[in-house]
């Protein structure tokens, strides 16, 4: 039986828009995939990053987990298609679970360890944690897999792109205790600026010509920070079933959308549920709160919500 309350609560790693010269532990991949915990054993379980119960959706990982060890596991739900590229967008399509002529496998790539029988594990050094993680998946089923990690800061740069771009950057991680939230030193980089946004609109255009009005949590509220480039039109098919309007037309100035003296804006609001990934020349908005130049949105991010931001 685990030692503390399951899902635990997880550590989580702060952006950086430099990728520190060393570490007291190791670099890993950044693997494009959902966050998740997991129980492994008889009992095996397996949830999201908030605790949603996601067994029956990836029974199959869960069945895996089945044939280890009774521990807790840290790690990053992944799906790879024929080429051994990670294809984020498949994770979605499996609500109700596995379905017949998939033509992508899912995997756990696990990269911590919180307990193992009823021992708590967290208060031990990350590179302890690391070491057993190995000897745990020794011989673990083939969905089951470390994620990989290195001292190494060259080596692991060399991972970024990997796997058809699925490696996106490279998580940082001290040789400390693990800590939940933002308490854990954990600093994740990416290559390219990604980072998640709220669609509080959508404006009025063309349809080739529409574009997300997005809002960032910025001191404890929900702020308009810019509105993107014109919506992919794959991206525009996924996200429309999903938006509600929340009141008539309004207004943004023009600076809000990037174009200093431009004319107002003209939009639909939304109601702020959908979680986008946007890709911007910034971290995070800074000129009156905003982006300087409109971000490009890249998909939905189903997987989030604005709570998590």
């Amino acid at each position: 039986m685990a030692p503390f309350a399951l899902p635990p609560p997880l550590a989580l790693a702060m952006p950086v828009a430099e990728l520190p010269v060393a570490t007291t532990g190791l670099w890993e991949g950044k693997l494009d995939g959902w966050r998740g915990s997991a129980l492994t054993g008889p009992d095996s379980r397996i949830w999201s990053r908030r605790g949603t119960d996601l067994t029956t959706a990836f029974s199959d990982i869960a069945s895996a987990l089945s044939q280890l060890p009774e521990a807790v596991l840290d790690g990053e739900i992944i799906a790879l298609d024929a080429d051994a590229n990670l294809v984020f967008s498949k994770l979605q399509t499996r609500g109700r679970g596995p379905r017949r002529g998939e033509d992508f496998i899912v995997q756990y790539a696990v990269f911590d360890l919180l307990a193992v029988g009823d021992t708590d594990w967290r208060g031990r050094r990350y590179l302890e944690r690391r070491a057993e993680v190995e000897r745990l998946l020794a011989d673990a089923p083939a969905p089951i897999r470390p994620v990989p990690a290195t001292a190494d800061r060259a080596e692991a740069l060399s991972w970024v792109g990997g796997l058809g771009g699925g490696i996106e950057g490279l998580v940082v991680k001290p040789d400390l205790p693990y800590r939940e939230g933002r308490r854990s030193a954990w600093q994740k980089w990416r290559r390219t600026h990604t980072v998640e946004a709220v669609i509080v609109g959508v404006t009025q255009a063309a349809a080739a010509q529409q574009a997300f009005v997005l809002a960032q949590p910025i001191r404890g509220r929900l702020r308009t920070v810019g509105v993107t480039l014109p919506i992919p039109t794959e991206l525009r098919g996924e996200v429309a079933p999903l938006l509600r309007p929340a009141g008539p037309l309004a207004e943004l100035p023009g600076t809000v959308g990037g174009l200093p003296g431009a004319p107002p804006i003209a939009y639909l609001p939304i109601e702020p549920t959908v979680v986008i990934e946007i890709e911007a020349d910034q971290a995070a908005p800074t000129e009156f709160s905003r982006y300087r130049h409109r971000p490009r949105a890249i998909r939905l991010r189903a997987d989030l919500t604005p709570a998590d931001l």
